[in-house]
C-alpha cells in the first residue's frame, strides 16, 4: 500500500486552508497514550523485553531505625545458586552519596543505619528469587542507638538537616499584643505515601567505554544521569538515560528513583551484564520517603469582624534522616501559610527537623498542603469565636483589598480570581441555601450530623530553586512533512506529551496525528529540569513551542526567497500553506525546504522570566505566577462511630487558556481525589523502633472509586487568560486542584462543631480518620456538657 497521498487540487487546498485546525491547543483531545494505558499495550521499566544475560538486583534493608554496623558478612549469599554479585559500599567505583542537594544518603549503608529500610547490601542473581533468598542470607550484627522518631523532640533538640529559615513582615508581636481577639494552638499534619502503580524500577545496560544506557522510571532523567556517573567515577556524557513513560510519580520519583538506577549501574560495571531492579511494594513503601508531616504552632490576632491583625506560626517538617528536597519544600510550606489570605503583621518560622525515618521527599504540591491546612483551620477556629460562617472570614480576608494585595515574603498577587471565583461557586453550589439547611438538618438529627465548607485555593507556580525553571526542547521535521518531538519531561499519565504536541500542532498548524512523540532522552535534551512544580506544560512547552517558531521561520523565509514575496504573503493554516495566491501541503513545504538545503532541525529553549528570590531575607518573587480554585463539599457524619461520606463536591478551578480541557478537568478531578485521601484516610503509623506499620495496600488504604462523591461537579473557569506571558496563555493545572481536597476536611470539622453548636473547633489532625472523627464527636459533647 502506497504511503505517498493523493495529491489535492488547488480547489481542495484552499478550501482546506480555509479551516480551522481541530487538533491544536483549546482543544479537548484525549490522552496520547490512553488506548494503551486501557488495553495494557503501554510499556513501562518492567514491560521492556529483557537483554540476554539480564541479572535481577534485590536489596537487604536496615532493620534498626538508628544503629551501627558492627559486621556485615556476605559469604552466605554466595552458596545461594545463581548468585553472581553482592553489593555493598566497598563495591561503589564512585561516590558514594547520592544526596540530591546535600550529601547524606548514601547508596548502601556505610558505617551506620539511619531508619528502619535503609538498604545495607543488594544482591545480583540470575533470577529475583534467588537475589531475594541471598539478600536476606547475610549476616548483619548491629549495635542499635537511640533514636528519633518524633518531630518535636527534634524540634526541642534542635536536631536539623537544615537551618532555620524565617518570613517576617512588620511587628507580629505587637500586632498580636495589640489585637482584640488572640488564639493559640497546634496542628498536627501526617505525611502521605505517593502509591505509584510502578514501583522503583530502572534497567541498566553496559555499553562500550565504560558507558551506560539507562532505562529509569524517573520523574528527573538528568539528575538520574548526574548521580550514575558520580557513582560509577564517570562522566556524565558517558550515560544516557531514556525514559518514555513511568506509572505514576507525584514527586516520589523525583529524587528517589536515583538510588535503584545507581545500584543497577553498579552492578552492570562490576558484572559487564545487563541489570535490572524493581521493588516490590513493600519494600518500595519501606525505603522511599513520603510527604512531609509537620507539627505546626500558632498565636494569631485578630479584629471584631475576623480580620488578620498578625501571626506568628511555626513549621516544624518532620525530613527523615537527611536532606533531600527537604529545604525547599518547608520553603513552600511558608510560602503558602497565608494561602488566600492577607494575614497582617507575619513571622513565619520553618524548621527542618532531622529523625530516624526514610527522608521525606517531594510530593504533590511540595508543602503547600501542609501550610494551607493550618490557615484554613484557623479561619475556623476564628469563625467558632466569633460566631460566624467561616466562608465569611475567608471573604473578609481575601487578597484583593486595598493595601492588602502583597504576601508576607512581599511579592504582589496579580491576576487575583479570589473574590469572583468564590462568588460564582457559592452562587453555583447553591451554598447559602445548603447552609441553612444544614443548620436545620443538624438540629434534627442527634446522633447524624452534616457539614458544608468552602475553600479556596491560591497556588504560586515556579520552582522556589529558580535555576530550574528552564527547559527545552528537540523538533525534527521529516521531507514527508512528519514531525518528530522530543522534550525534557517526564509522562507520567498526566497528558503532558499530549499538550506539548498540540502546541506544536498548533504553531505549525498541522495535525496532532502528524506529530511522533519519542521517548525523553539526555541524548537529544540535556540537562532538563524535573517535570515537577506543576512546571511540565509550562517549561516544555514553551521550549517546543520556540523550536516550532524557529522552523516555521525558516520556513517562511525560504518560500519568501524562492516566491519572490514579503513575509505578510505568507501564513499557516490547518496543514496548508499559502504562499500569496498559491496553495501548498505542509507536506510539499517541507520537501522543498530538504531540496534547498533549509535546516529541518531545532532546538528550542526556554527560561521563565523576572522571578528571584532571597532566601536569605525571605522576600522576592519566587513565583511565575498564581493559579486560583475553589471547591464547596458537604459531608455527612455518624457520631456513634465517626464513619463519614462525602455527598457533594462542586469545584470551579482556574487553568487560564486551558490547552486541552479534557485532560486539565481529569486532573481536577484526580488532584481532589488524591488530597481528600490525605485528610481522610491516609495514615501513615510507626511504631516505638520507628518500622513502618502501613508498609502494604493491607494497612495503608488509598481512596477507591467507592470514595468518590456521588454528587461530583468539576468545572474550569472559563474566559480567563493568564496574565503571565506562559505558552497560550495557560496556567499548570497539576498541583493546585491537590488543596481543593482540605474543603472535605473542613466540612468533617464542621460537622462535628455543630454539636458545641458552632462554638467552639473539634481540631481534628490531618488525616481525619473516623476515629479522628470521633474523637472531636466526644470532646465536642464534653465540652457542650460543661458549658
Amino acid at each position: 500500500m502506497s504511503h505517498n497521498p493523493v495529491p489535492l487540487s488547488a480547489e481542495a487546498l484552499q478550501a482546506q486552508y480555509q479551516q480551522e485546525l481541530t487538533s491544536g491547543v483549546g482543544r479537548s483531545r484525549q490522552h496520547e497514550s490512553a488506548e494503551k494505558h486501557v488495553s495494557g499495550e503501554a510499556r513501562y521499566i518492567d514491560d521492556r523485553p529483557e537483554p540476554a544475560g539480564l541479572l535481577h538486583l534485590c536489596p537487604r534493608l536496615s532493620e534498626h531505625a538508628h544503629a551501627r554496623i558492627l559486621k556485615l558478612d556476605v559469604t552466605p549469599c554466595y552458596q545461594i545458586p545463581g548468585v553472581v554479585e553482592v553489593l555493598t559500599w566497598q563495591q561503589v567505583p564512585g561516590n558514594l552519596d547520592i544526596g540530591a542537594l546535600a550529601p547524606g544518603d548514601p547508596l548502601l549503608a556505610c558505617e551506620t543505619v539511619n531508619y528502619v529500610g535503609q538498604i545495607v547490601l543488594a544482591v545480583a542473581a540470575e533470577t529475583r528469587e534467588a537475589a531475594r533468598q541471598a539478600a536476606q542470607a547475610a549476616v548483619i550484627e548491629y549495635e542499635v542507638l537511640t533514636p528519633v522518631l518524633d518531630v518535636r523532640e527534634a524540634l526541642e533538640k534542635e536536631l536539623f538537616v537544615e537551618r532555620p529559615f524565617v518570613h517576617r513582615r512588620g511587628d507580629a508581636q505587637g500586632a498580636l499584643e495589640q489585637a482584640a481577639h488572640r488564639i493559640q494552638g497546634e496542628l498536627q499534619v501526617g505525611g502521605q505515601e505517593h502509591f505509584y502503580l510502578e514501583t522503583q524500577a530502572a534497567i541498566v545496560n553496559p555499553g562500550e567505554d565504560g558507558s551506560v544506557t539507562v532505562y529509569a522510571a524517573s520523574q528527573n532523567p538528568t539528575e538520574v544521569q548526574k548521580l550514575v556517573a558520580s557513582v560509577l567515577g564517570v562522566s556524565m556524557s558517558q550515560v544516557t538515560i531514556e525514559m518514555r513513560r513511568i506509572g505514576g510519580g507525584f514527586g516520589g520519583k523525583e529524587t528517589q528513583a536515583a538510588g535503584v538506577a545507581c545500584l543497577c549501574a553498579v552492578a552492570a560495571r562490576l558484572t559487564g551484564r545487563p541489570a535490572k531492579m524493581r521493588l516490590s511494594r513493600r519494600d518500595d513503601m519501606r525505603i522511599t520517603g513520603k510527604r512531609h508531616p509537620f507539627f505546626i504552632r500558632y498565636d494569631v490576632g485578630f479584629d471584631e469582624r475576623g480580620v488578620f491583625n498578625g501571626v506568628k506560626i511555626d513549621l516544624a517538617g518532620n525530613c527523615g534522616h537527611s536532606l533531600d528536597l527537604s529545604g525547599s519544600i518547608v520553603d513552600r510550606a511558608m510560602f503558602h501559610i497565608d494561602n488566600a489570605y492577607y494575614l497582617g503583621d507575619a513571622l513565619i518560622t520553618g524548621y527542618r527537623c532531622r529523625t530516624n525515618i526514610a527522608s521525606n521527599t517531594a510530593f504533590r504540591g511540595f508543602g503547600g498542603p501542609q501550610g494551607i491546612v493550618a490557615i484554613e483551620q484557623i479561619i475556623e477556629r476564628i469563625a467558632c469565636v466569633l460566631g460566624l460562617d467561616p466562608l465569611e472570614v475567608r471573604k473578609r480576608n481575601y487578597y484583593g483589598q486595598p493595601g492588602r494585595d502583597v504576601t508576607h515574603y512581599y511579592q504582589p498577587v496579580e491576576g487575583n480570581l479570589l473574590d469572583d471565583i468564590t462568588a460564582r461557586l457559592e452562587e453555583s453550589a447553591d451554598y447559602q441555601r445548603r447552609r441553612a439547611a444544614i443548620r436545620a438538618f443538624n438540629a434534627q438529627h442527634p446522633l447524624l450530623r452534616r457539614g458544608l465548607a468552602l475553600t479556596p485555593v491560591k497556588f504560586g507556580i515556579s520552582f522556589t530553586a529558580t535555576f530550574l525553571n528552564q527547559a527545552g526542547a528537540l523538533l525534527l521535521i521529516y521531507s514527508d512533512g512528519s514531525v518528530q518531538l522530543n522534550h525534557g519531561g517526564t509522562e507520567m499519565g498526566q497528558g503532558l506529551n499530549t499538550k506539548v504536541a498540540q502546541i506544536v500542532a498548533e504553531v505549525l498548524q498541522i495535525d496532532i496525528d502528524r506529530i511522533q512523540i519519542t521517548a525523553t532522552h539526555t541524548g537529544k535534551v540535556p540537562n532538563t529540569s524535573p517535570t515537577a512544580a506543576s512546571s511540565g506544560a509550562d517549561l516544555n512547552g514553551k521550549a517546543a513551542q520556540n523550536a516550532a517558531q524557529i522552523l516555521k521561520q525558516r520556513l517562511e523565509t525560504m518560500l519568501c526567497r524562492l516566491h519572490n514575496c514579503a513575509p505578510a504573503d505568507v501564513s499557516f493554516r490547518n496543514g496548508i500553506v499559502r504562499v500569496g495566491q498559491r496553495h501548498f501541503t505542509f507536506a510539499q513545504v517541507a520537501n522543498m525546504a530538504w531540496l534547498n538545503q533549509v535546516s529541518l532541525s531545532a532546538t528550542g529553549y526556554y527560561r521563565v522570566p523576572g522571578i528571584h528570590y532571597d532566601r536569605e531575607a525571605g522576600r522576592g518573587r519566587p513565583f511565575y505566577y498564581f493559579v486560583y480554585g475553589a471547591a464547596c463539599s458537604e459531608v455527612i457524619v455518624d457520631t456513634l462511630t465517626g464513619e463519614y461520606r462525602v455527598l457533594r463536591v462542586d469545584i470551579l478551578h482556574d487553568a487560564g487558556a486551558s490547552l486541552n480541557p479534557m485532560i486539565d478537568i481529569g486532573q481536577v478531578e484526580g488532584g481532589f481525589i488524591q488530597g481528600m485521601g490525605w485528610v481522610t484516610c491516609e495514615e501513615l503509623v510507626w511504631d516505638q523502633q520507628g518500622r513502618l506499620m502501613t508498609d502494604s495496600p493491607a494497612s495503608y488504604k488509598v481512596p477507591t472509586v467507592a470514595d468518590i462523591p456521588p454528587d461530583f461537579r468539576v468545572q474550569l473557569l472559563e474566559n480567563q487568560r493568564n496574565v503571565a506571558e506562559t505558552v497560550f496563555r495557560s496556567k499548570a493545572v497539576g498541583e493546585p486542584p491537590f488543596m481543593l481536597g482540605i474543603s472535605v476536611w473542613s466540612a468533617l470539622q464542621d460537622a462535628v462543631a455543630s454539636l458545641s453548636d458552632y462554638r467552639r473547633h473539634p481540631m481534628m489532625p490531618v488525616p481525619a480518620t473516623p476515629e479522628q472523627v470521633l474523637r472531636g464527636v466526644v470532646a465536642m459533647r464534653d465540652a457542650a456538657r460543661r458549658g
